[in-house]
């Protein structure tokens, strides 16, 4: 068997038995490895033990690897920035994936925690994060987000238009509080990443815009600065900007920081204004394929401050002090999503090529990023060792829909089956928080792997949990059959 014409560019084909075998450090957590036999294993547990005891579709976290992320990046960046500004505040994305347990691993990393919702911000809570050390993003928050972000003091509002501002002040005043408010613009720096996940550029809906109005009139982005200052009812920390997601070079960081600090160096000397804080957001790439080339936080924090230096040096500013938003880049390589295989079956896709189709007990419920991004991922025979060739394959859910694809190209052993155990990499973020019920499956359960052992953080959903909220359900006799089935193994 040769490397099919249908495989993109990207997509190396695997010469040996042992290359298909090969765990990427890039792509998977450090405690994952996989043995002669073929079987990966977390931190010594086998992916066969951790089905049989939690069934699948199973997202299993390295949580030893989500601390040496997350303290990589508080490491790295301290250094970086300490001589410059005093050092930084990492605030861990909370959106990327956010249970009990992870607020908690973060807080005991000494990050703080970003959520972007009064749902988030109740489980940060519940983790034990300090109620300082959170910030609560959104663009349209409503007034009980607002309400209770301000009763339990949380650290920091990020505000991104002039609506919310004058709400925040409002309903801040009739309490007789200081809101404490970043405030978020639009840089016009473009990310080079997909569309809906670039977020810094004008025609999108976050931020306030630093460009001038048509006729001259002042940026909303100044408007809003003047506000938040003079404004008895706002406490104006500083500036906040995140100009999109899966950024590898800093560059595009560093862009973002020289329009954003030229601002603050304009503002000072036209109105007095000091803004003492600057959140560069988040956005730090990850590897899902092999083509995907992260960059080290050590070494996007050094190049990002040796920008950042020389722009303050130029305009004779002192530099604020700095905050960043990692998410994925903590949560996403420390998880990997565990499948069962159930169909398989080749289709001619023109006269001389065909493609093997691989479906499991998951999909576009668990895992909406490829429909939603065309995200690409891969997969890996976890269960076993096979000396097969390698067959160019299509890994596909069970949900009713043709775009219901966990991996779209991916070179599997010609004689993967049923029963097979899969593993996709690089799954720890924008899965779990993203997962739905499409089609009535339950959500996957979460365990947690460490040196110590595994442990369920999440459990598996219930057709109860599937029926808690049928209000209708009180009419149905009690004699009506259900079905067992949860759509895993």
């Amino acid at each position: 068997m040769t490397r099919s014409a249908l495989a993109p560019a990207w997509l190396p084909y695997p010469e040996s038995v042992s290359d298909a075998h090969h765990i990427d450090p890039v792509m998977w957590a450090d405690g994952v490895e996989r043995g002669g036999d073929g079987v990966v294993t977390v931190h010594g547990v086998s992916v066969a033990k951790l089905a049989e005891d939690y069934g699948t579709p199973l997202l299993v976290l390295d949580e030893d690897d989500f601390h040496a992320r997350a303290r990589a990046f508080r490491t790295a960046f301290n250094a970086a920035f300490d001589q410059l500004c005093g050092g930084v505040d990492v605030y861990y994305a909370s959106k990327s994936l956010l249970t009990v347990d992870v607020a908690r691993w973060a807080r005991e990393e000494g990050l703080r925690v970003d959520t972007a919702s009064g749902g988030e911000l109740a489980l940060a809570l519940r983790g034990g994060v300090d109620p300082a050390d959170i910030g609560l993003h959104g663009n349209n928050k409503s007034d009980a987000e607002i309400h209770r972000a301000l009763e339990v003091g949380v650290g920091r509002i990020v505000v991104d238009s002039l609506d919310e501002l004058n709400r925040v002040a409002e309903l801040a005043g009739e309490t007789g509080q200081q809101a404490p408010v970043m405030l978020r613009l639009t840089p016009g720096v473009h990310a080079h990443t997909h569309d809906y996940i670039a977020t810094a550029h004008e025609d999108q809906k976050f931020g306030l815009s630093m460009a001038t109005g048509r006729n001259g009139e002042d940026p909303p982005a100044l408007e809003a600065v003047r506000f938040a200052a003079e404004s008895a009812s706002i406490e104006f920390l500083g500036l906040h900007c995140h100009i999109g997601s899966q950024i590898f070079e800093a560059a595009g960081f560093g862009a973002a920081a020289e329009k954003l600090l030229t601002f603050i160096a304009e503002i000072r000397n036209d109105a007095g204004i000091v803004v003492k804080e600057l959140d560069l957001g988040g956005g730090h790439g990850i590897a899902y394929t092999p083509a995907d080339t992260p960059r080290h936080p050590e070494e996007i924090a050094q190049t990002l401050a040796a920008l950042m230096r020389a722009v303050v040096d130029r305009l004779g500013i002192d530099c604020p002090r700095v905050s960043i938003e990692p998410g994925r880049a903590i949560s996403g390589p420390a998880g990997f999503t565990l499948y069962t295989v159930g169909v398989t079956k080749t289709v001619q896709v023109d006269d001389d090529h065909s493609r093997r189709y691989v479906a499991v007990d998951g999909g576009m419920s668990d895992n909406p990023r490829p429909v939603l991004y065309d995200a690409d991922y891969t997969a890996m025979l976890a269960s076993r060792v096979s000396e097969a060739s390698a067959t160019l394959s299509r890994v596909v859910g069970k949900h009713c829909e043709s775009g219901d694809i966990v991996v779209r190209d991916g070179y599997l052993p010609d004689d993967v089956g049923r029963g097979d155990l899969l593993a996709v990499p690089a799954t720890g973020a924008y899965t779990h928080v993203m997962s739905s019920n499409y089609n009535m499956l339950p959500r996957p359960a979460i365990v947690a792997v460490s040196h110590s052992g595994p442990r369920l953080i999440i459990r598996r959903e219930s057709e109860a949990d599937l029926f808690a909220r049928e209000v209708g359900l009180a009419n149905v006799p009690a004699s009506t059959p259900t079905t067992t089935d949860n759509g895993g193994s």
